[in-house]
C-alpha cells in the first residue's frame, strides 16, 4: 500500500520505520527541507526497538521508504496519510493539505482531540469535496524519541489502538485501509469516540502541574518516573472519571480504555499492552526539559486537550470539575489563556447542535 507520513517528529519516524518494515511503500514529508537533504546524504535511519538495533535504507530506488519536502508528491497516490504529530500542528498543516486530499484517501491522526473536524472544516472552505475518511485514535501507535539526525529508539508498540472516523458513513472502507497498516485497529463509533479515548489530556496536564516544582527547580526531570506518586495518580483516576462519563452520557458504549489500566501488569490490556508504564520509564527517553509556558503538554494536552474535554462535558452536561481546576491552574502557571485558545466545541462551531445534530454531523459529514 502507498503510505505517506506526514511530519518530522518522533512518531513520525517510527511510523515511517515500522510501515515501511511491514512492506508497505512509504513516503516521510518533512517541511524542514535542509534537516531532509541531512538525512537523504545519510542514506539510512537506525532503529532500535525489542527487536534489537538494525538500519533502515532510505532515499535510494528500490527502498521502501523515501523522503520528500514536496507536500503536493506526499499526497499523490497515498492510500493512507499518517499524521502522528501534535494537535498543535492542525491547523496550519489542514489548510496546506486541503486542497490536495482527494477520493478514497484516509487521513489517520494518531491521536487527533478532534482534528477529523479541523481538517473536515478546512477541505470545506477550500471548496474540496472528496470523498475522505479522517480517523483519530487515543494515543500513538508508539513510544519513540529520536537521537540525533537518523537514530530512532521505539520502545513500546500499541497493541489496541481503538479508533473512530469522519464521517462515519466511510468507516467500512476507511478501516479496510486502516487495517492493512495498523492491525490493532479497534472500531469504535465515531471520530468523536475516537477523540474522548485521547490518553494525553489524562495523563499530562496532572503531572506537569503537580510537579510544577521539581520542572522548574531541575534542569531535567522524570515526570513518569519518580514524578508520578499516588497523590497524582488519584487526580489522574479522578480526571479520566470525568472522560468516562462523558462517554457514558453520549452513549458511547465501554471498553473506555481507563487510564488505570496503563499502569497495570494485569486485568484489561491498555493500548500499550501490559507493562507499558515499565517500558516507558525504564527507556530513560522521558527524562526531559518541560517549559510549563512552550512544551506540548502545555500546548497540546492541555490547550487543546483538556479545554476539548471541559467543552463536550458542558454541551453534554456533564460535570468537569477536576478537568475545569487543572485548566484554571493551567492558565495561571502559562500565562495563557488556555480555554480561549482551545479546541473546544465553541471555536469549531459545534457548541450549538443538538444532540441529533451532532450525531447526523457526525456520521454523514459536514452540511454542505
Amino acid at each position: 500500500m502507498n503510505i505517506s507520513v506526514i511530519g518530522g517528529g518522533h512518531g513520525c519516524y517510527a511510523a515511517a520505520i515500522e510501515l515501511a518494515e511491514k512492506g508497505h511503500s512509504v513516503r516521510l514529508w518533512r517541511r524542514d527541507a535542509a534537516a531532509l537533504a541531512k538525512q537523504q546524504n545519510l542514506g539510512h535511519l537506525v532503529v532500535r526497538d525489542f527487536r534489537g538495533q538494525r538500519q533502515l535504507s532510505l532515499g535510494q530506488p528500490g527502498d521502501a521508504l523515501s523522503l520528500t519536502a514536496d507536500l503536493t508528491q506526499a499526497v499523490t497516490d497515498a492510500q493512507l496519510l499518517v499524521i502522528a504529530l501534535p494537535s498543535t500542528s492542525h491547523e496550519a498543516l489542514a489548510d496546506e493539505l486541503a486542497p490536495l486530499l482527494q477520493d478514497g484517501q484516509v487521513v489517520f491522526m494518531p491521536p487527533g482531540t478532534f482534528g477529523s473536524l479541523v481538517f473536515a472544516q478546512a477541505m470545506a472552505k477550500a471548496g474540496n469535496h472528496s470523498q475522505v475518511a479522517f480517523a483519530e485514535t487515543g494515543t500513538l501507535p508508539y513510544l519513540a524519541r529520536k537521537h540525533g539526525e537518523n537514530q530512532v529508539v521505539i520502545s513500546g508498540y500499541a497493541t489496541r489502538l481503538p479508533t473512530g472516523v469522519f464521517p462515519g458513513r466511510l468507516s467500512e472502507p476507511a478501516f479496510a485501509v486502516l487495517r492493512e497498516a495498523y492491525p490493532s485497529v479497534e472500531p469504535i463509533e465515531d471520530a468523536l469516540s475516537g477523540a474522548l479515548m485521547n490518553a494525553g489530556p489524562i495523563i499530562h496536564p496532572p503531572l506537569i502541574l503537580m510537579n510544577a516544582g521539581p520542572l522548574e527547580h531541575f534542569e531535567t526531570w522524570d515526570i513518569h518516573n519518580e514524578g508520578t506518586v499516588p497523590s497524582i495518580r488519584r487526580v489522574t483516576n479522578a480526571l479520566d472519571a470525568e472522560r468516562i462519563a462523558i462517554r457514558e452520557a453520549l452513549g458511547y458504549g465501554a471498553p473506555h480504555f481507563p487510564l488505570a489500566d496503563h499502569y497495570a501488569t494485569d486485568g484489561d490490556e491498555w493500548m500499550y499492552g501490559r507493562g507499558a508504564h515499565g517500558k516507558l520509564t525504564d527507556s530513560g527517553d522521558w527524562r526531559e526539559d518541560i517549559d510549563l509556558q512552550k512544551h506540548r503538554y502545555m500546548l497540546e494536552d492541555t490547550r487543546l486537550g483538556l479545554s476539548f474535554l471541559v467543552s463536550v462535558g458542558r454541551w453534554a452536561g456533564v460535570p468537569t470539575p477536576v478537568a475545569q481546576g487543572l485548566l484554571s491552574l493551567a492558565t495561571v502557571v502559562s500565562g495563557i489563556d488556555l480555554y480561549a485558545q482551545g479546541r473546544t466545541l465553541e471555536n469549531l462551531g459545534l457548541d450549538g447542535l443538538s444532540r441529533s445534530q451532532m450525531a447526523d454531523c457526525l456520521s454523514q459529514g459536514l452540511p454542505a
